[in-house]
């Protein structure tokens, strides 16, 4: 119903008066972040992609993977170039933000194909 036709009987025979309909009941909502209580700490899925985001950044950091610094060439040889992204690092190996979030996202990509690969061989 409209709340022109909840209208009770004072209302009615007074128009000044409105009387409002009644508000929905409001549930409280609870978030609750247990990670050890849900098991998410340290189950097989949590590890791997610790294990898998951690090895990529440690790659790039180490030189064993490209970075803004480090390029490859066409025969996959690392080559020392430029920093044309003008991007200032006080790294002493010169591992940048762009570094960083490019081998953390690769990480999370070979951590998510190595939690599905698993999950659908049923081994976690």
């Amino acid at each position: 119903m409209a709340l022109a036709q909840r209208t009770s009987f004072a209302a009615k025979t007074n128009p000044s008066l409105k009387v409002a309909a009644p508000r929905a009941s409001r549930r409280s909502v609870v978030v609750r972040a247990d990670g050890f209580a849900d098991g998410f700490i340290g189950s097989p899925t949590n590890i791997i992609m610790v294990a898998s985001t951690g090895l990529t950044l440690a790659a790039g950091r180490l030189g064993l993977a490209p970075t803004v610094k480090r390029g490859t060439t066409a025969g996959l040889k690392f080559v020392e170039r430029p920093n044309a992204a003008g991007i200032i690092s006080n790294d002493p190996g010169g591992f940048t933000i762009v570094d960083t979030l490019a081998l953390g996202a690769l990480g999370h990509i070979i951590g998510v194909g190595l939690v599905l690969g698993l999950r659908a061989n049923g081994k976690i």
